[in-house]
């Protein structure tokens, strides 16, 4: 008998080719407050950040450079949002639970770690996605590659 067993401790790098953009609704929002828990699958909410350009292209970055300047908060839209995380190229990762500030800063910087370890170019924007999928909370960590 085999006996296999994964162990997904550490969330892994993804290349996320995003092929339509998501759309959200202006929404006063506090990150990293508290959101869940809750069942409805239907609840959505984006974070838009603007990282330091130095600290965005560092592999050591420092910690109190992130999550950057918060440049929006939205809440999912029906498709008629004004909002939005735009179709593309992302470094991707997420978590099945809600972070908090920390845990989110962590990922940030580990994401980026990543991704310039396998030679991305990130850009300075970091999306910080949280949503009620399969029963439990998840949240999502996107960073554009930016080509050319």
């Amino acid at each position: 008998m085999i006996d296999f067993q994964i162990r997904m401790e550490e969330p892994q790098l993804l290349h996320l080719n995003l092929r339509t953009s998501l759309e959200y609704t202006e929404a006063p929002l506090v990150p990293f407050a508290r959101i869940f828990p809750t069942d409805d699958e239907t609840v959505e909410y984006i974070f838009c950040f603007e990282l330091d350009q130095g600290q965005a292209i560092r592999i050591d970055p420092d910690p109190s450079a992130f999550p950057g300047k918060l440049v929006f908060s939205g809440k999912r839209s029906d498709g008629q949002g004004k909002l939005q995380l735009p179709e593309g190229l992302y470094a991707f990762v997420q978590k099945r639970k809600e972070l908090n500030q920390e845990e989110c800063i962590a990922m940030a910087i580990e994401q980026q770690k990543d991704g310039l370890w396998e030679r991305l170019r990130l850009g300075n924007r970091l999306y910080i996605r949280y949503l009620f999928e399969d029963g439990s909370p998840v949240t999502q960590f996107f960073r554009p590659c930016v080509y050319g």
